[in-house]
């Protein structure tokens, strides 16, 4: 017997559902939908930049992994990308919440990541990390993100400018350049071995 996924109309719908199973979900356009489990490289990629940051002078109550964002759009949606950097006014906020998600009220964070999953263009993976995930950050007054793209061996860091990203990519040996931390010594070919 196949059992309907609910629908949820707004956030705090989402946050008062329990399924009783340890199953992640994201929440796109109001539905659930199933996270498969964490790869490893994620995991790698994300501590190794928790790491990073701590020796870049970060305090690491501005680190996250596993917080999720509410997307600021008509449609019901909390994205949960593999590490956050917060705002000091994001982690006050984050600090009284019931939930470990940034809510639209709250001030966006500084930089968000997501390891790229694998997919050409066209296919889910790709429409999802390249065309979704840039739009509703840019809507959410995310101002820098970052794409790791293992597959294809890139560091594509999005700058926000009047609304929409601007893109810059780098590879190998070129050091990944932060708007938002601009000091940040890390070339992409630290970053993607990471995963390995």
């Amino acid at each position: 017997m196949t059992q309907a996924k609910p629908r949820f109309r707004t956030i705090e719908e989402y946050l008062d559902y329990e399924d009783g199973t340890d199953t992640r979900y994201e929440l796109v356009d109001g539905v659930l939908v199933e996270m498969p489990p964490e790869r490893p490289i994620n995991r790698r990629i994300a501590s190794f930049l928790f790491g990073a940051f701590v020796r870049f002078g970060i305090p690491t109550d501005l680190l996250a992994i596993g917080t999720q964002i509410a997307i600021t759009s008509r449609k019901v949606t909390a994205r949960e990308p593999d590490f956050v950097v917060l705002t000091e006014e994001c982690a006050i906020a984050l600090e009284g919440a019931r939930s470990d998600i940034i809510m639209p009220e709250m001030p966006a964070p500084a930089l968000v990541v997501e390891v790229v999953s694998p997919g050409n263009p066209g296919s889910d993976n790709y429409d999802r990390d390249y065309v979704e995930k840039p739009r509703e950050y840019a809507a959410r007054g995310i101002p820098e993100f970052w794409q790791v793209d293992p597959t294809r061996a890139v560091v594509t860091v999005l700058k926000l400018e009047d609304g929409t990203y601007r893109t810059r990519e780098f590879r190998g040996d070129e050091v990944v350049v932060s708007p938002v931390f601009p000091g940040l010594q890390l070339t992409a070919g630290q970053i993607l071995r990471a995963g390995r």
